[in-house]
């Protein structure tokens, strides 16, 4: 294929892509509903990890699973030319509320991209690898796969993800919050609550001040940062003043520096309440460190000029919006794109029953094939672009000639 840096994949190819997907349209649907009707949790995604792969295997894909010794991860790979592209597949639910975040949609667009591509892999000179991220809810799948390795020698990572209606397709300028879990432990002692209760240290109360103290902080921070937090225990029964209280936190910024002060502030909330009570205190991660999300300019290009093929709203973005992915760790070290991904008639707020319901929608499949034709683009036109090419390869060559002196 005769291209120059400024040529897009040509139209041949655009065309013989949208029809694959086309074709894979019946199987790939049927997937993405059988993934939201059974809403697996964070590692546990075990029925949805094996129909991912096994539709992937029938689409000439190799698979392997249990990929960087998770067993819901996998990686299904096709070709073998000197540029890797990986095509991230999330398919995890959260607890009760099932797939309110839409990753039914964000594996069936990962999947349907993946097979269109795969017939054209050795025209395109790529390794094609689609790679089942579990846990990315709560856990930190994609954190733990690059530590292990999965995602050496890859030059550019996509996937698209899910939101309400009106928010534009564009990702230029979108990011997506640092993002660390914590668990606070007091440690008090108990008594008798009516008979000595001047004997006890009250742990409950810690978990309280701690709680006044955090809220109150919120007025003085930034208005893009966020603190969250639950008690999740204080006791189990009236008659005896609690020796023992856990709450659970997390902290957001869109900066590393400015997460790591607010973490600090934080955590001299739950100090201050440690020392008002007399109570000790004992604060460790729950899961990994994500990290901000850096969109590439040149497949953010790519993308927005795909979805305006199919008429929708790629206006400039107002630049940060919220929430927290892994894929930010990802992008920290390899190229990538993670676009929003529009579902018409959804005004409602993610992670809620409405949006779950909302994510299981003849509207919502009806924008994940047209996501997975604009992914197949992108791979394409990034592939197809001789000066694009280059940094991509080069790119995965310099991390991995890093990664080899690292552990030398």
């Amino acid at each position: 294929m005769e291209l120059t840096d400024t040529t897009p994949a040509n139209a041949a190819l655009r065309t013989a892509l949208a029809d694959g997907v086309e074709t894979w349209k019946p199987r790939v649907q049927a997937l993405a509903r059988e993934i939201h009707a059974h809403k697996e949790i964070s590692f546990e995604e075990v029925r949805s990890a094996e129909a991912i792969a096994a539709l992937l295997e029938t689409g000439g894909f190799a698979v392997e699973r249990g990929t960087g010794g998770l067993p819901t991860a996998f990686t299904a790979s096709a070709g073998s030319g000197e540029l890797t592209v990986a095509l991230c597949v999330e398919y995890d639910a959260l607890p009760d509320i099932g797939h309110a975040c839409g990753h039914n949609l964000i594996a069936g667009a990962s999947v349907a991209a993946a097979l269109a591509l795969q017939p054209f892999v050795d025209e395109l000179g790529i390794t094609l690898k689609a790679i089942g991220t579990p846990a990315e809810e709560h856990g930190g799948g994609k954190v733990l796969m690059l530590e292990q390795g999965a995602f050496d020698g890859v030059g550019l990572a996509l996937m698209v993800h899910p939101v309400q209606d009106g928010l534009t397709y564009n990702p230029a300028g979108t990011s997506a919050q640092a993002v660390g879990r914590y668990k606070a432990t007091f440690t008090g002692k108990a008594a008798h609550a009516a008979a000595a209760p001047h004997l006890a240290v009250n742990a409950a109360d810690a978990a309280v001040l701690s709680q006044v103290a955090v809220g109150l902080l919120r007025q003085q921070i930034p208005g893009d940062h966020r603190v969250a937090l639950f008690v999740a225990e204080a006791g189990h029964v009236t008659n005896i003043i609690p020796d023992r209280a856990v709450v659970q936190f997390e902290c957001r910024a869109f900066t590393l520096p400015e997460y790591e002060a607010l973490l600090e502030r934080v955590r001299r909330c739950f100090e201050g309440a440690a020392l008002a009570t007399g109570t000790t205190l004992e604060i460790e991660a729950t899961e990994p460190l994500y990290e901000p999300l850096l969109q590439d300019d040149a497949l953010a290009a790519h993308w927005t000029e795909a979805m305006d093929a199919f008429g929708k709203d790629t206006s400039p973005s107002a630049g940060l919006s919220g929430g927290s992915t892994d894929m930010g760790n990802i992008s920290q070290v390899i190229p990538s794109l993670h676009p929003w991904l529009s579902i018409p008639g959804a005004n409602v707020a993610i992670h809620s029953h409405a949006f779950a319901a909302l994510a299981d929608t003849p509207e919502a499949y009806g924008v994940m094939f047209e996501a997975a034709t604009a992914l197949a683009w992108t791979v394409a036109a990034a592939a197809s672009t001789p000066t694009e090419r280059e940094r991509f390869t080069q790119a995965a060559y310099r991390r991995r000639t890093l990664t080899q002196e690292g552990t030398s």
